[in-house]
């Protein structure tokens, strides 16, 4: 093989993307979100790594990171020794990709690059946690890999700085983040509604909804009343709960004559702000109080001035009854040198902390000389650009800085009082802040008090906080939406092959129709909904992949039925991701995938299996047994197996029911149902006529009819369908349906 030379003419040596697209669900892949890009490297097959000169020591030195990719060596640095004895463009660009997402926070290692029949095609597969961030990751990914043979210079910094205000825009934020992860541990579905923050969890009429750390559930009047601080203060106190007394005020004289009503020191802010700006702690004077009125009237629309409680900011998390997080407050200060300003000591001292940043992932922001900073160090006699003299403590910030994880410290007395005042405002999550010099001991002893219960609370504190060891906060929300182990799930059948899908369909979701549940369909005719057709046809694999999103959407669906073509599965992915019965009734032959390079039974029985892949441990998938390729496939589910077949006296079902398993057939003209070898007659199959089913398998379609009768027979018995159910279903299936 030939050495390319570092003044090779390189015209026609590239890497080129002649399709990219995103599979939103379970794939051929894995169950994950991937995009799968087509890509030429053209000349560049005859050129592996080893052949390029100073490649490898160009690439590992722009991603020394990528040392931690084992590859199939299966061990520390085996991806770059790969690259060292000579791997291909295709397969280092997966790799790339992979970790400039990691490099902007982005987890995942899943890729796969794999060559497809045209000679210098692969197909390169990376995990998608987003399409746009990966999609720019793919790019930059093929940019550094040309710079890398062409040794042309590329800024790696620049490009993870890039990716990292794609994720910002466009992933979700961490409190709303945390709660996915949460319910993803345990097995409970996500839909990103929004662009935004608003996620379903779950499916159908088992689902919940949150907007970061809100749900379905969190009261609007509640909501309403918390951002109205002295209204909220007014309930917790009717209730005997410690709050500073207060007033609100609506000019700085009037903010001082309050003052003087509620005795010195005071403590001012916006009566409807958040994030604690515009607070103003201890307050002594009237130039003092009237400064920081005129600051807390910039925040919110009506300032209140309330009693100082001494002691420390609090945020208490309550999630339902329970109080399962806090954070303590720190002062933000500086210490002088006697050489830097303190504008200049803030950058040094402060806003160098790795903790404080712009985006949701830091825990602190970053301080700016803003209207408050300055009243604060006008309060002790500097200016910004002042320098303090060495040693000389200088407070820059009272509130605004909770970061100190307290949880295991909270006296039960206090958690009591708080929960209480979250279950006062009407709040199913609330943060509520409390001031109180010793958190370990109760509340009203110390003299401390509640002063905000909010709504949505920022989870990030809990989550990544200064100090401590952070918190299961997403756990305990999504135990509080979904207790004692509910999954969310409805029961979903999934059905896919090459032939009479939406025959298995439309029978299935008539016998389940007479169970009196709201059943919904996407198949090719269409969405369905409690027996109503709401929109016809489903031809294209991007309509076909919505329409079953819309079905799982629908807060009415109890159980839900949804055909997938090979194609569709191949361009979108799942639109679920898993369920309860997954049907595959026949391979080959079908439609033509050659555009997609699948070309041999194998594989198409490759892109068929994704329906069992994704089973459920306490489902069934339903396989025809007289195709001995889908036969196979019984291996490859986590839940039972139930076969079907027009032959009962196959050899493959034999040997399943002496193994105790289902099955489903045609003997003598009746419809069986089998169960560890043991065959029930279910039903004659002239009893049917003069209806469709039967007609059709009197006909040049008898196979196809037959084998869809069986499937979906099969499948309601998977759900526990009564036979009395089944047969009506059977018998009233509607000959013009």
């Amino acid at each position: 093989m030939a050495l390319l030379k570092p003044h090779d003419d390189m015209t026609h040596k590239s890497i080129e993307f002649r399709r990219i697209q995103y599979l939103r669900g379970p794939n051929v892949w894995t169950y994950r979100p991937v995009l799968e890009a087509l890509v030429d490297i053209g000349e560049l097959e005859d050129f592996p790594s080893s052949k390029i000169p100073g490649f490898y020591e160009r690439l590992s030195a722009w991603l020394p990171s990528l040392i931690e990719h084992r590859c199939s060596y299966e061990e520390r640095g085996g991806f770059l020794r790969r690259v060292q004895e000579g791997t291909w463009p295709g397969h280092i660009l997966e790799h790339v990709t992979l970790e400039l997402q990691n490099l902007a926070g982005m987890p995942g290692g899943f890729g796969k690059a794999r060559e497809v029949s045209e000679r210098g095609v692969y197909k390169v597969v990376v995990r998608a946690w987003n399409e746009h961030v990966t999609r720019a990751a793919l790019q930059y990914g093929r940019d550094l890999v040309m710079a890398a043979i062409e040794d042309k210079p590329f800024d790696v910094a620049a490009c993870v700085d890039h990716l990292k205000d794609l994720v910002d825009a466009h992933c979700l934020g961490p409190s709303t983040g945390c709660i996915v992860d949460a319910a993803d541990d345990r097995g409970i579905p996500a839909i990103r509604i929004t662009d935004g923050n608003l996620v379903q969890l779950g499916y159908g009429c088992r689902q919940r909804r949150i907007w970061t750390a809100e749900t379905d559930r969190t009261s609007a009047i509640a909501e309403s009343i918390s951002r109205d601080k002295d209204l909220t203060k007014t309930l917790l106190q009717s209730c005997g709960l410690p709050v500073p007394g207060g007033q609100l005020v609506s000019t700085p004289e009037a903010a001082w004559e309050a003052a003087e009503d509620i005795g010195l020191p005071v403590v001012v802010k916006p009566d409807d702000g958040n994030h604690g700006r515009g607070v103003f702690l201890d307050l002594n004077s009237r130039e003092e109080i009237e400064a920081a009125y005129r600051v807390a009237s910039e925040e919110g629309s009506h300032v209140i001035v309330e009693r100082y409680i001494p002691g420390s900011e609090h945020r208490l998390l309550v999630v339902g009854s329970q109080v399962v997080a806090a954070t303590r407050g720190e002062i933000a200060e500086v210490v002088g040198d006697g050489r830097h300003s303190i504008r200049a000591l803030i950058d040094l001292q402060i806003n160098a902390d790795p903790r404080r940043g712009r985006s949701e992932e830091h825990p602190l922001n970053f301080i700016g000389l803003d209207s408050a900073v300055r009243l604060e160090l006008q309060r002790q006699g500097f200016t910004p650009d002042d320098v303090p003299a060495a040693g000389r403590k200088v407070v820059v910030q009272r509130i605004g800085n909770l970061a100190i994880d307290c949880t295991d410290a909270v006296h039960p007395d206090t958690a009591r009082t708080v929960a209480l005042a979250a279950r006062i405002v009407g709040l199913d999550i609330a943060g509520v802040d409390l001031v109180a010099q010793d958190i370990s001991q109760p509340l009203e002893a110390q003299g401390g008090a509640i002063v905000e219960v909010n709504a949505g609370p920022g989870l990030l504190m809990h989550l990544k906080p200064a100090e401590g060891k952070p918190r299961p906060v997403g756990q305990a929300i999504v135990e509080l939406l979904f207790p004692n182990g509910d999954s969310g799930r409805v029961p979903v059948v999934g059905i896919t092959g090459a032939r009479g899908k939406t025959a298995t369909a439309r029978l299935l979701t008539h016998i389940l129709d007479l169970t009196g549940q709201y059943i919904g369909m996407a198949c090719s005719d269409g969405i369905f909904l409690n027996r109503r057709q709401v929109e016809t046809g489903a031809r294209t694999a991007k309509v076909q992949w919505e329409a079953a999103r819309r079905v799982l959407m629908n807060r009415q669906v109890q159980a839900a039925v949804i055909e997938n073509g090979a194609d569709a599965i191949l361009q979108e992915g799942l639109a679920y991701d898993r369920c309860q019965v997954g049907i595959v009734l026949n391979s080959a032959p079908m439609a033509d995938l050659s555009h997609h390079y699948v070309e041999t039974p194998e594989q198409i029985c490759n892109v068929l299996r994704t329906q069992v892949d994704v089973v459920l441990e306490g489902g069934a998938a339903v396989l025809n047994a007289a195709n001995a390729q889908v036969a196979d496939m019984a291996r490859l589910s986590d839940g039972e197996v139930i076969f079907f077949a027009r032959d009962g006296e196959l050899p493959v079902l034999r040997e399943h029911g002496v193994q105790g398993g289902r099955a489903v057939f045609i003997r003598a003209g009746q419809l069986v149902l089998s169960e560890a070898g043991h065959a029930t007659p279910f039903l004659e199959m002239a009893s049917l006529q003069p209806h469709r089913l039967a007609g059709g398998m009197a006909s040049g379609m008898a196979s196809d009819m037959a084998d869809s009768l069986l499937a979906a027979v099969a499948a309601a018995w998977a759900l526990g369908l009564g036979t009395d159910v089944i047969r009506a279903g059977l018998e009233t299936f509607p000959a013009a349906a």
